[in-house]
């Protein structure tokens, strides 16, 4: 069986760089499912982008450039190409274009579900999209 391919959201990436509680075991859990190879883990250069800002602003530039680093060695990264543009701007039901090329990004990449904390923010997605714990509830227990 072909693993499982999972894209997270800048705020799962955000939690655990900023060590964001009481969400932060949950979002830990799921980042450590890189090292499962059950699971191939995929986040986007924006969100990457996105907990680099969050992260110098707790922890200063060079340790956030370390934790950024670290994270862009263990995940797989999406590309975000002129495709993953146009196709947000066709679809009238995406009002927020950053969560639009997340989601291209993901999709391009063969991802089947978006973990993130604002599940209302991908209510135009045809993927599955849940909350870390329910994922983790839902995908890793039933393993």
């Amino acid at each position: 069986m072909p693993p499982k391919r999972l894209f997270l959201d800048a705020n799962v990436l955000v939690t655990v760089l900023c060590n964001e509680y009481p969400r932060f075991s949950a979002c830990a859990r799921v980042l450590s499912l890189a090292d499962d190879k059950c699971f191939e883990v995929y986040t986007s250069p924006l969100c990457l982008a996105i907990g680099a800002y969050f992260a110098e602003k707790k922890n200063g530039k060079k340790l956030a450039r370390k934790k950024i680093a670290l994270l862009a060695e263990k995940l797989n990264v999406t590309t975000m190409g002129p495709k993953a543009v146009e196709r947000t701007f066709a679809d009238a039901r995406i009002t927020d274009i950053e969560d639009g090329f997340q989601y291209f990004s993901a999709v391009d990449a063969g991802c089947t579900c978006i973990v993130t904390y604002d599940l209302q923010d991908f209510h135009f997605a045809r993927i599955e999209v849940l909350e870390p714990m329910e994922f983790l509830l839902s995908h890793v227990a039933a393993k």
